[in-house]
């Protein structure tokens, strides 16, 4: 399968600042490919590389088979993490707007259609400034996509909705990528990159430190983890011999084995110490994963262990 995005050996750098470093990149066409990281990894300066709003000091940038650095494309649509929209404009015509700075001249049809699917269409006539939110991040996502493209950046494009609109924007981005469009999106939601994205890349001070699907990512740390449900017990799990990290999430809790550790024998600690509903030995999710590169405990400063 080609590529609609090739990074090589991309640097940027702000002053003595080194944003991104000697990054690699390859985003399949047709794919969900989710961008992670901690706040000031260099996801957005990524993204604004490809987009051609930052040139990179050094390496070599593919999007959508060009490699020159034209000012716009009208095949790429972008929703930028800081929001915008003309908020004197009506709905419909700040949608046409856009549609038609990216070539779109007959854009009626496809406009209304969007606003039914995101149950927007009573809206289609009011200001920008009557909307809510939520509203007008769904106005602003019709916007980046109504023109069809062939690759769509969206950046935090969940954040701040009610998990209703969640799942229409989530449904919608899929059903984008069954229609053909290549979606790159970055998301500190960790939960949503597992169920939306085909691979998964992470990059951290600049540099990629993670990169394919969840099963591959997860299989780098085996199965160490332990949850657990214990209704009722308040006490800390932190002292069980064998076990490294408790996460506490009330009732239900994650248990980071250490190895050589025996999860039969936590079993055995767990059950003496009062009512166990749940135990399950499982692969470290995504959020954990995230945590442990960019929050490590000392013993984690090198790299995983294949499972």
């Amino acid at each position: 399968m080609p590529n609609a995005v090739e990074l090589s050996q991309v640097t940027k750098r702000f002053g003595t600042h080194v944003a991104v470093d000697h990054l690699d990149l390859a985003l399949p066409e047709g794919a969900v490919y989710g961008f992670i990281g901690p706040n000031g990894s260099g996801k957005t300066t990524t993204l604004r590389i490809i987009l051609r709003i930052f040139y990179p000091d050094a390496g070599h940038v593919c999007v959508l088979g060009r490699d020159h650095w034209l000012g716009t494309d009208d095949r790429v649509g972008y929703l930028p993490e800081e929001r915008g929209l003309y908020r004197k404009m009506r709905v419909r015509d700040v949608l046409a707007f856009y549609a038609q700075l990216k070539g779109m001249r007959a854009c009626r049809p496809e406009i209304d259609s969007w606003l039914e699917r995101l149950d927007l269409t009573a809206w289609a006539d009011k200001k920008i400034e009557t909307l809510s939110k939520g509203m007008s991040q769904k106005v602003q996502f019709i916007a980046t996509v109504v023109s069809h493209p062939r690759l769509i950046v969206l950046d935090e494009p969940f954040s701040g909705l009610d998990p209703v609109n969640m799942d229409v924007l989530k449904d919608a981005v899929l059903s984008l990528r069954d229609s053909g469009s290549t979606v790159l999106f970055s998301t500190h939601d960790m939960d949503v990159a597992e169920r939306m994205c085909d691979t998964i890349c992470m990059i951290f001070r600049g540099q990629k430190v993670l990169d394919g699907t969840l099963e591959s990512i997860q299989a780098q740390y085996g199965s160490d983890t332990i949850r657990v449900r214990m209704p009722g017990f308040t006490g800390s799990l932190a002292q069980l011999e064998g076990v490294s990290r408790v996460n506490e999430y009330g009732p239900y809790r994650e248990l980071r084995m250490s190895p050589p550790a025996d999860p039969q024998h936590i079993l055995r600690q767990l059950m003496a110490l009062g009512t166990l509903q749940h135990f399950e030995i499982a692969r470290p999710s995504l959020h954990d994963i995230f945590v442990r590169i960019a929050r490590p405990e000392p013993e984690e400063m090198q790299e995983p262990a294949h499972a």
